[in-house]
C-alpha cells in the first residue's frame, strides 16, 4: 500500500509539474493575440495622420485654376487704367474733404471742417452690390406663363448708397446725425437727429447703439414742412453735401470694391495653395 501511494503521488506531482507550463505557454499566446489589434489600430492612426498633414483635397487644384483664371481677367480688364481714376485725382485736388479708406475695410469715411463744425459721412460700398441685384423670378414667372407678382424693388435706383452724416460742433452743443440715400446725383434725407451729448452721438459702440436707440430721433424728413425741408438742404449744401459729392460716393464705392474683389481674390488663392 505505502508503494501505491508513493507511486500515485510522483504521478501527480508530475501532472501538475506539466500543467504549469502549458498554462503559461496558454498565457502567452492570449497575450499575443490581444496585442495584434492594437499593432493594426497604431498602423491606421499613423495613416490618418500622414494624410491630415499635407491637406490637399482632389479639388484643390481646380478651384486654384478657377481663382487664377478670374484673378487674371480681372487684372487684365483694368491693366491699362491709371493708377488713381481722374475722378478721384479731381476729387483730392479740390481739398475740400479727407477720404479715410484702410484696405479690407467695407467701410468709408470723408472728413472735412467747416467753421467750428466737424462733419464726417461714412457710407459702404456693400450698399453698392445691393442696389445692383434684380429681381430673377419675375423673368421665371413670364416664361412660365403665369402672371409675374409685383418684386421688390430696390426704391432708390440702381447706383444708390446710404450715408450717414454725423455733425460735431466745438463748442459743446452736441452733435447732429443726418441718415440719407444718395442717389442719381443727390442725397434724398431719410433722418436728421439730435444728441445733447456729442460722445454718444458719433460712438461707433455697440454699446452706444443701444443708448440711442432709447432716445427721440426726430421726424421723418419727408413730414416736416416743405421750407423746413428746403431749408436744411441749404443748410446741407452750404456744406458740401452737394450734387458733386452724390456723384463721387457711387463711382468711389464700385472703384474700391473692385479693388477688395481683388484682394479677396488673392487670399482665397493663397490659402487654398497653402
Amino acid at each position: 500500500m505505502s508503494v501505491l501511494r508513493a507511486l500515485r503521488q510522483v504521478t501527480a506531482s508530475s501532472s501538475r509539474a506539466v500543467a504549469r507550463p502549458v498554462a503559461r505557454s496558454g498565457s502567452l499566446r492570449l497575450a499575443t493575440v490581444q496585442l495584434a489589434p492594437r499593432a493594426s489600430m497604431t498602423a491606421v492612426r499613423a495613416f490618418s495622420a500622414s494624410v491630415c498633414r499635407f491637406s490637399e483635397g482632389s479639388t484643390d487644384v481646380v478651384l486654384s485654376q478657377k481663382l487664377a483664371e478670374e484673378l487674371k481677367y480681372e487684372k487684365e480688364a483694368v491693366a491699362d487704367a491709371p493708377e488713381e481714376p481722374e475722378f478721384l485725382k479731381t476729387f483730392k485736388e479740390e481739398g475740400i474733404w479727407e477720404i479715410q479708406d484702410v484696405a479690407g475695410n467695407d467701410e468709408v469715411t470723408l472728413v472735412r471742417k467747416f467753421g467750428n463744425e466737424t462733419i464726417r459721412m461714412m457710407f459702404s460700398i456693400a450698399d453698392i452690390q445691393n442696389a445692383e441685384e434684380e429681381p430673377e423670378y419675375e423673368q421665371e414667372a413670364a416664361e412660365g406663363g403665369e402672371e409675374a407678382a409685383s418684386p421688390l424693388v430696390w426704391p432708390y435706383g440702381k447706383h444708390s448708397c446710404a450715408c450717414t452724416y454725423i455733425w460735431v460742433q466745438a463748442n459743446g452743443k452736441g452733435s447732429i446725425n443726418i441718415d440719407t440715400m444718395c442717389q442719381e446725383g443727390a442725397f434724398i434725407i431719410d433722418n436728421m437727429s439730435y444728441y445733447r451729448d456729442a460722445q454718444l452721438g458719433t460712438e461707433l459702440t455697440a454699446e452706444a447703439d443701444w443708448k440711442r436707440r432709447g432716445l427721440y430721433i426726430g421726424p421723418q424728413f419727408d413730414t416736416l414742412d416743405v421750407s423746413v425741408q428746403e431749408e436744411i438742404e441749404k443748410w446741407l449744401q452750404e456744406r458740401g453735401i452737394n450734387e458733386n459729392l452724390a456723384m463721387f460716393v457711387p463711382e468711389y464705392s464700385e472703384y474700391k470694391e473692385q479693388k477688395e474683389y481683388v484682394r479677396w481674390l488673392e487670399n482665397v488663392k493663397n490659402f487654398v495653395d497653402a
